[in-house]
């Protein structure tokens, strides 16, 4: 191989580099930022510098019949948060991002002082009934005088049973005379620097230059 050839190997080796880091590696890394933040969901923790798990829901702490019962902090039967992280890659760079109105609380702790709405009452009730395992009254409904009357006795001889925890939660939210509420938001943190992420997109990062190089 001639100067020459050295040459325009140097150029087009240099070219393509150029092209991996303006427009191949911001992808690669939105990628990987994306999957890497996605896992934390699953792991129910996040990882910089060793992993730290997320602290357990109250739902989690004092149980509950309902089926959102089972799911970890962060999640529900419908992941809207955990499905909204996203990123945009531009020239040499690459922005991720959440853009779920309440993902930054969850991210970073704070609180929150929310309105207390009918549709909020409607959905605690909701809730209420969910957890208990209680079918809502319908509006209007007459009761038999003989079921009735055999119920009533059925109260007397047994003591009522007391709703779980989770539940009363759910009835004080709905029953409460406050206009507004101060909730307390622990820290989550699902997406951020991380340590052992950065490691992984340099490792990416030097094999794709090793590449080309060995071209």
């Amino acid at each position: 191989m001639n100067i020459q050839q050295i040459n325009r190997q140097i150029e087009r080796q240099a070219r393509q580099i150029a092209e991996l880091a303006n427009t191949k590696l911001p992808r690669m890394a939105g990628k990987m930022a994306k999957d890497f933040f996605d896992d934390s969901f699953r792991k129910g923790g996040f990882t910089n510098g060793g992993f730290k798990a997320w602290p357990a829901t109250k739902r989690q702490l004092q149980g509950g019949k309902s089926a959102s019962s089972k799911y970890g902090p962060l999640l529900s039967q419908h992941p809207h948060l955990s499905r909204s992280i996203g990123y945009r890659a531009g020239s040499a760079e690459v922005l991720i991002y959440n853009d779920v109105p309440y993902a930054s609380i969850h991210n970073e702790g704070g609180t929150v002082q929310p309105t207390v709405t009918p549709k909020m009452r409607k959905y605690a009730w909701a809730r209420y009934y969910e957890e208990t395992g209680q079918k809502k009254k319908k509006k209007g409904a007459k009761a038999d005088t003989k079921t009735k009357k055999k119920t009533d006795k059925k109260k007397t001889d047994k003591p009522k049973k007391q709703a779980p925890p989770e539940a009363q939660k759910w009835k004080a939210l709905a029953l409460t005379k406050k206009k507004k509420l101060k909730v307390k938001i622990p820290q989550r943190q699902f997406i951020g620097p991380s340590k052992e992420l950065e490691e992984l997109i340099q490792k990416k990062i030097e094999t794709e230059i090793e590449k080309i190089i060995k071209l």
